[in-house]
Order: C-alpha cells, then structure tokens, then sequence
C-alpha cells in the first residue's frame, strides 16, 4: 500500500479530519491481568472487570453519567477513562481497579476530554481535547498538570482514539476522510510526519490497538456500515502487511476489536450475532476462538486487556 505522508496542516486541510466519539488503546508487554469494559446499566456506562477466563465478573465504578474507553497502565495499577457528566461535560478521570480513589485530571477547564490511553512511561496520559470546532491531541501528567499539545489544533481536526507505540516515538490515531469514512493514520510524538496507513475506504472503528512489541495494529473494518459484516485485521505501522484474523459473511456476524493481551499472544474482542454480544478471545494470528462472556442482550464496549499487578 502507498503510504500518504502529509503534514498534519495539510491533513487537515485536504481530508477536513473528522471522527465521532469511539473507544481503543495501547497494550504494554507483560503478563496478562484483568479485562476492562464499560457496559451499558439502563442508568448509563459503568467499568467492570473479569478475568480472562470470564470468572469475577465485577462492576467496579457507580457515576451518575457515563464511565466510558477505560484503559489500563502499564503496571495494572490504574485505570484512566472518560467520564460523560450528564450536564453534557467530559473529564478524564483515573480509577483504581476496584473502584475506589476517583481522581479527576480535568477539573474545572471548560473543554470537553476525552479518548485517554497511557504512555508506555505509565507516568503520561495521552487524550483528545475538543472544543466546539476542533479536537487536538494532547499529553498530561498524572496530576492533570504539565500539558503538551502533540497536534496543531486549526478548526476542522476532528482526530480521535490516540494510542501511543509501546517503543513511545509514534502515536496512533482515526479521522474521517472521504464519504464520512473513517481512516488510521500515525504521528510522531512531536506532531510531525503524519502518516495515512489505512484509507477511508476501510471504515474502520476508532477502537484500534498495537501489539505489544509495535509490530502491529489491530482493528476493525467495516464499523459504521451495517449491511455488511465487521471483520478484524492488522496491520505494520507502515501500512503494509494488512492480514485478516476474521473472515465473517454475512452481516449479521460483527466483530469490534479490543485490544492485545500484554503477552501479546491473545486478542480480546465483542462479538455480535444479530441482536446478541459477547466477549471473546482469539490467538492474536485468529486462532482458538474462546468465549470469555456468553452471548446476551449485555453489551461490552471499549475492552481492555490489563497486565497483571506489578506491585
């Protein structure tokens, strides 16, 4: 595949960037700990836990909003995530694993944020603030303090879903490009050498992830087009190598992507069959499907494979 280099100006510019409000974030290497989802009460988007083998099913936050695109550190110490406060604001708030010691990282700014993933550091967090014509990725510290902008922010920028390379030099994120179709594009840390990796064409997800040894990132094609089936796929950070791991026909059988295992040997992913969900894992080559959670009305959004606690 070509690659498209562009500056992010340019970008901006030609494509008129633009992506609506989805989930997805780096794995780490390490051994595998606890999976992290947000699902749907009937009162709003709660964080629950399980383990792998879909023991201890656990739901770990209780906001009056939403608790939405969790995401573990690199020591499976913390959990960041966005909150959406039914007053229409959203913060970046982190959480221990079993709920307990919110702290909010966004406090009183006025800007929605959102879309946050670690830095393979553990001591960053990277996210998407937005504003009423822009969204521009930034990097902050664990206190919500020392803030870099990583993209210029000109009005059209509508990036989303930033996920930082486990070797911490480039960054991956989703625009919309042609036809309202969204495309995988990499940076690096400073801004510069915007790179295309997959066109609109794909209509991928916002959820996407990188193997934990930077080798690869997994996605999802197809998530916005209902009258065919969602498959997942990898592919290098160059934009070669494109390789399915799922080969669903029809379009009733979907298939959204989560992220690796820390061991990188494991993929967790939702799988749906018609009106029903389920979570799921599969060799990270697409083999020995297994289910994690059976098939239900019950809808896991934004899963995150955690490493086991280091401490």
């Amino acid at each position: 595949m070509r690659l498209t280099r562009i500056s992010l100006m340019l970008a901006v510019t030609a494509a008129a960037l633009m992506v609506p409000a989805t989930a997805a974030h780096a794995t780490y290497p390490g051994p595998n700990g606890l999976i992290v989802f947000a699902s749907d009460t009937g009162g709003g988007f709660q964080l629950y836990t399980v383990r792998p083998s879909g023991l201890a099913e656990h739901q770990i936050t209780q906001v009056t909003g939403n608790a939405i695109k969790p995401d573990w550190s690199p020591d499976g110490s913390r959990i960041v995530f966005e909150f959406d406060d039914p007053s229409g604001t959203c913060s970046i708030q982190l959480v221990n694993p079993d709920g307990s010691g919110i702290v909010d990282l966004t406090g009183q700014r006025s800007d929605c944020e959102n879309d946050p993933s670690f830095a393979p550091s553990g001591r960053r967090v990277v996210f998407v603030r937005s504003t009423s014509n822009h969204e521009a990725i930034w990097s902050m510290d664990l206190t919500g303090g020392n803030r870099h902008r990583i993209t210029p922010a000109p009005p059209g920028l509508h990036a989303r879903d930033p996920n930082v390379s486990p070797d911490g030099t480039m960054l991956s994120f989703v625009a919309e490009g042609a036809a309202g179709r969204h495309a995988l594009f990499t940076v690096r840390m400073n801004g510069s050498d915007v790179t295309q990796i997959l066109p609109p064409s794909f209509d991928m997800s916002t959820k996407q992830d990188w193997a934990p040894d930077g080798s690869k990132i997994v996605f999802t094609d197809y998530a916005n087009t209902t009258d065919v089936p969602g498959n997942i796929a990898t592919i290098r950070p160059r934009g070669s190598g494109l390789h399915y791991l799922t080969h669903f026909k029809s379009s009733s059988m979907r298939a959204g992507t989560g992220s690796y295992s820390p061991d990188g040997r494991w993929i967790v992913f939702r799988l749906q069959v018609g009106d029903r969900y389920g979570l799921y894992r599969m060799r990270s080559d697409g083999g020995a499907r297994q289910r994690i959670l059976p098939l239900s009305s019950f809808y896991p959004s934004g899963s995150d494979w955690g490493p086991a606690p280091t401490g």
